[in-house]
This record gives structure tokens, sequence and C-alpha cells, in this order.
């Protein structure tokens, strides 16, 4: 048994609860009812088990990229030979409603939105509380709220502007969530004076507040974790799955979890983190856009892995294809599923550019499909019966493809090979004008974007300003034999960011200035940020 000491308080809508505090408004009686005492009970018990624990992770994060800053190489662990080399053990048995993730569309937390993910026609809903969504505090609590009423199934919107009414239709889709990252603070609640564990209050309070509804609609609760990089974070995580089932005294396994693998050295530990989750993962799932970014900021100091333009990298590039295909391989001999990646295209008007964006999205899917993954994700709900038509030619009738195991070894030299390609005037305009049109929306409370017809999240931006920061550091020259500095970046995106300006027009965007100060020193900077949004966050609200 867990030894957890009482906190049972029971406070007014001041909201302290032993050694938590909320220092954000309870701006609605929802807010108030998600912000419970009980619900802080929770999560203070969460914090004072987990937070120091959680606080050294981050540390050997920071000790480790040192090692790869000084010049070594992520690789395969020696002292976790064995775990890989047993080919007994597996994960323990997928719920059936988890066994059949052909199409998974996400999204952000938005009420409109999540009505119309679940009634999409995909299989699953993972809707994101991290990259696709801004975190004021009000995004967060109203998030919560939005979770909690469509679990229950009573979720509706009327829009203002239209009077148009939303509702769950029948059969909505399964509902997985993804909590923030284990980077990220909660800066609105404090535990012991500081910032809490932003993860710990997004899963927390989900858990509280729909195990029961969840438990009645015959399904446990389920969760995608982002951005983990080591076998001691997923046992981290199975930690708190154990307390947690523990504290509401419910079933081992009524928590489950898919794992994103978009960092370098998780993509070297994935058989430790199936084995360390083993009794509540179900898969893993190949969030590419990330592990390019990570690809970039592991590797910042190597002058030998210097990466083309963004744009230009797609999964046909060999260290993108090894990373799909390890990924399934290690999934499928340990009995769990294999997701595929996000195909961002929206639908356009333009019949010929929707022709072309079709035809991008058959061609990422059936490579996804061919190489064996179980399903595959999208960014909107149009893109849903196109994907599905390709994964159940692949399937032919089944609901996964888990006996099918990819030929190949995907050692650590093809995992981190170089990639070719260009690298031009084009290409860092774009990237200027991307990141600068997300982080100006995040700036004003708005995670997911559409823009150039791709629906864009946190892990764009990222890219963005990487790609050009390691240019910088490395002294690229551009094809055209001009040497990449910051004065031409510079002036590069004093143009961009005034043509955006007059696009825009009528003051319809109010933060560029504030959006392309900081994206010039997160890409100038001589000590590279590990995550944008740790310092957007500072000025968000």
């Amino acid at each position: 048994m867990y030894e957890l000491e009482s906190t049972s308080e029971n406070r007014s809508s001041s909201a302290a609860c032993s050694s938590i505090k909320i220092t954000g408004p309870l701006f609605s009686e929802d807010a108030k009812s998600i912000l419970s005492a009980d619900a802080l009970n929770f999560i203070s018990a969460l914090c004072q088990q987990f937070s120091g624990s959680l606080s050294s992770l981050l540390i050997d994060r920071k000790r480790q990229q040192e090692k790869f800053d000084s010049g070594a190489l992520p690789d395969f662990r020696s002292d976790t030979a064995d775990i890989r080399d047993d080919r007994d053990w597996k994960v323990a048995d997928i719920p059936e409603v988890l066994l059949d993730r052909r199409v998974e569309i996400t999204g952000p937390i938005d009420r409109k939105m999540v009505i119309n993910a679940l009634n999409s026609g995909a299989n699953v809903f993972m809707c994101c509380f991290e990259d696709a969504t801004s975190p004021t505090w009000e995004n967060m609590v109203n998030g919560q709220v939005n979770m909690r009423d469509a679990n229950a199934g009573t979720i509706s919107y009327s829009d203002p502007k239209n009077g148009k009414h939303y509702q769950l239709a029948d059969n909505p889709a399964t509902l997985i969530h993804r909590p923030r990252g284990l980077h990220l603070q909660e800066s609105h609640i404090l535990f012991d004076g500081k910032p809490m564990p932003a993860c710990l209050m997004d899963f927390g309070l989900y858990f509280f507040h729909n195990y029961q509804s969840r438990k009645a609609s015959g399904q446990g609760v389920y969760f995608y974790l982002p951005k983990l990089e080591s076998m001691e974070e997923a046992a981290w995580w199975e930690s708190v799955f154990d307390f947690t089932e523990e504290y509401f005294s419910v079933e081992t396994g009524t928590i489950r979890a898919t794992v994103l693998i978009e960092t370098l050295p998780a993509v070297f530990q994935m058989e430790e983190i199936l084995y360390a989750m083993r009794k509540h993962i179900v898969g893993m799932n190949c969030g590419r856009w990330d592990y390019i970014f990570s690809y970039i900021k592991t590797l910042k100091n190597h002058t030998d892995r210097i990466l083309p333009d963004r744009h230009a990298i797609g999964m046909d590039q060999p260290f993108l294809e090894a990373y799909s295909k390890r990924l399934i391989q290690t999934c499928h001999r340990r009995g769990a599923l294999a997701i595929g990646g996000m195909s961002a295209f929206i639908p356009s008007k333009d019949p010929d550019e929707m022709a072309r964006v079709t035809q991008k999205v058959i061609e990422d899917k059936r490579r996804e499909a061919t190489n064996g993954h179980d399903g595959t994700w999208v960014a909107h709900p149009h893109l849903v019966s196109l994907a599905r038509e390709i994964f159940d030619e692949y399937l032919n009738g089944a609901t996964n493809q888990r006996h099918f195991i990819p030929d190949g070894s995907f050692n650590s030299e093809i995992l981190l090979r170089p990639s070719q390609g260009p690298k031009d005037e084009p290409g860092v305009r774009k990237n200027i004008r991307i990141a600068v049109l997300y982080m100006e929306a995040w700036l004003r409370g708005i995670g997911c974007v559409p823009i150039y017809g791709l629906m864009e999240d946190a892990a764009t931006a990222e890219i963005s300003r990487a790609n050009i920061w390691q240019w910088l550091k490395h002294q690229v020259s551009l094809d055209d034999g001009r040497p990449f500095t910051t004065e031409l970046f510079r002036a590069w995106l004093d143009q961009e960011v005034k043509d955006m300006k007059a696009s825009a027009g009528n003051g319809e965007f109010r933060k560029f200035d504030e959006a392309s100060a900081l994206f010039f020193t997160l890409s100038t900077d001589t000590h590279f940020a590990d995550f944008l949004t740790i310092p957007c966050y500072a000025k968000l609200e």
C-alpha cells in the first residue's frame, strides 16, 4: 500500500489544498468543479509522490545531452541488453476496444473540434493538451471540462457566430488523452510554492474526472505519452499508473498508454520502454515531426549530421524509414501496436490542389501500411475515409497486422545516417513564415493553426527554428554559394514579418513583433533552448 498524508481540506473556491495552491482564476462553475477539493487532493498526492523523481529525470536528460554535445552518439544500451535479447516477454493483452487503431485523428481541446473529431469516423481521437494546444490557464481548465463532458456523452456546442449546433453522434471515436510532456510546468497551480509538473495536472485531473464514466461505458482510461527519452522515464509513468490505480482501488490495467516515439534517444530504447510499461502499454506511435526536431537537437554540435532544408525531409529518407520499420519490428515482436505518423494536410477548395493533397496522403499512408503499421494519424475529418481505404486494403479484414515483422537490423548507423538535400533561400523564408505565423497564434492562445494547406502544431515551429539554428551555428553555405549568416537571416525575417503584417491588415494579428523577436532569439542564441514552448510560455499571459 502507498502511504498518503491526509490532505482533506474542505476549501472554498480560493482553492488551496495541503501544499497545492491555485493562483489562476476560477472563472466559471465548471472550472470550480474541475478544481474541486477532492481533485486537488489527488494531484497533490501525485506531486508529493512523483515531482522529486521527475526533477531527477530531467537532470539526467541534461547530463545525457551534454554527452551528445561533447561528441558521443546515441546508441543501444549495454546495461539493458538482456531485455532486448530475451525473446519471451510480451506486453499485457490489449483491450479489444484498442485493437483496431487503423485511423486516428488528432486535434486540440477546443469544444467544437473535440465534437467534430469524435464524430469524424476515426477509430481513435487523440485529444492533445500539448503540441496542438496553447496552454493558457483557461484553455487547460476548459479542456478538462470538455473531456469530462465528452466521456459523459453530454458534450454539445452552439456556435455564437452562426447558431450551428454540434453534438455527439452515435459510435464516437475512442478518446485518448495526451497530457503535456515531462519538461513542462503549470504556473497557475503551485506545489510547495513552485509551479507543478504540467503532466501531473493533465493526467491527474483527467483520470479523476473520467475513470468512472469510462468504466460505465466498458472502457479504461487511455493516454498518449509524449517526448519520452529513456526507459527510466517510462518506468516513472508506470509508477504513476500503479499509484493511481491503487489510490482509486481500480483494476491493474485500467490505465492504458500509447507512447509517442518522437525523440532520437527513445528510438534506441524502445524495447526497454515497452518492458518498463508492459502492464499498461498497448503500442507506440511514430511522432515523426518532433522526431526530426529531436534529431537536430540531439546532434546539434555534430558537423557531420547537419540536416538540409526540413521541407525536403520525407519518410523516404533512410534514417526515417529505418525509424518507422524498427518501431514496427519492436512493437510486433512484443505484441504491441505500431501506429504511423501524421498527415497534416487539410482539404482544399481548389480541385487541382485537392488532387495533389489526395495523392500525397495516399502515398504516405500506403508507405506506412506496406511497412507494417497498424494504423495512422490524420489531422482533418475529411481525410479519415481516405486513410481508412488504404489501411482496409492492406489489413484485408484484420484489425491490425501485428503478425508482420519487418526484416532488417535497422542499426545505429542507419538510424543516424545524415540526409542530403537543398539548403536555400526559399526554404529559410518558408521556415520563417510558418514559424512566426504559428508562434503568433500560439501567443494569442491558439495552438493548432492551418498554414499553407497544413494543420500545424508546435512541432513545426520547433523544426523550423532548429533548422535555422543549426545552419547558423555551423556556418552553412547556401546552394547558391552565399554564406548563411545572422545578418542575412535578420534581413529575411524582417522582410517576411513586414509582408505578414500587411497581409493580415486591420490589426487582426496583434503579436507579430513578440513572435518574431522570440523566433530570432531562439534561432540565434548560443545556447539552444530545449523547447521553444518554455520561453514562449513566460510570454503567454
